[in-house]
């Protein structure tokens, strides 16, 4: 996939979503490019998590361990997603075990680009951090309307 339609890509997804082309080639352009095979894994559930991952193409397997300690299905994903955000933010454990259905291509954005994506371009922290705020007071919302569940 060329440059240009890792921009292209990376500009469609929520978190990316309205930064300039500047941001998103530095992002692009710094990003790990990496192919998958059949029944590789990409991570383990429980592992530190220094980077997330942006499908390119095929589809990925997320899992986790359920109370027999077998692996269980949570979601088959493909090109488009972002695996793994808060990642970038901050140092997290792995939800998911994540395996390649079929040969798959990613891009692996680290911590550390992602940072020296906010230091080169301030404006652009500004748009993550209202980001962040929306998610919260989204979840904060949906949580307030389950309330009467536990009434």
């Amino acid at each position: 996939m060329a440059l240009n339609d890792d921009i292209r890509l990376l500009s469609q997804l929520p978190l990316f979503n309205g930064m300039s082309e500047d941001q998103l080639r530095l992002i692009a352009f710094g990003a790990d490019r990496r192919t998958i095979s059949q029944g590789q894994m990409l991570f383990r559930e429980g592992s530190p998590a220094e980077s997330a991952y942006v499908v390119l193409s095929g589809t990925v397997e997320l899992s986790r361990t359920g109370r027999d300690g077998q692996p269980e299905v949570h979601a088959n994903v493909g090109e488009g997603t972002l695996l793994s955000e808060l990642a970038l933010v901050t140092l997290v454990e792995r939800k998911f075990t994540a395996i390649a259905k079929e040969d798959a291509g990613v891009i692996r954005i680290t911590r550390s680009l992602f940072h020296r994506l906010i230091e080169e371009y301030p404006e652009a922290a500004f748009l993550i951090e209202a980001r962040i705020r929306d998610n919260i007071a989204a979840l904060a919302a949906k949580a307030a309307a389950e309330l009467h569940r536990f009434s």
